[in-house]
């Protein structure tokens, strides 16, 4: 689907759009760093350790989809 499905807007609409998954990306990045990070330092309750690193690896994934509707504008 992507940002296809703003064909019909204007480019100020776009470039907004852009911006917005721009900045999601940074913030997505943080927190999945945050996640590792506290993961690492956790060394006495394996549950709360594991549920981390799925956080992280679930703003990985998030992260990647937001990067690729900004490539697909771009094609």
């Amino acid at each position: 689907m992507g940002l296809n499905m703003f064909n019909g807007k204007n480019k100020e609409e776009k470039g907004k759009l852009k911006e917005v998954l721009k900045t999601s990306i940074g913030i997505e990045e943080d927190l999945m760093r945050t996640y590792l990070i506290t993961a690492e330092r956790i060394h006495d309750d394996d549950e709360l350790k594991e549920r981390l690193e799925n956080f992280a690896e679930g703003n990985a994934k998030r992260t990647k989809q937001l990067i690729d509707e900004l490539n697909e504008e771009k094609s």
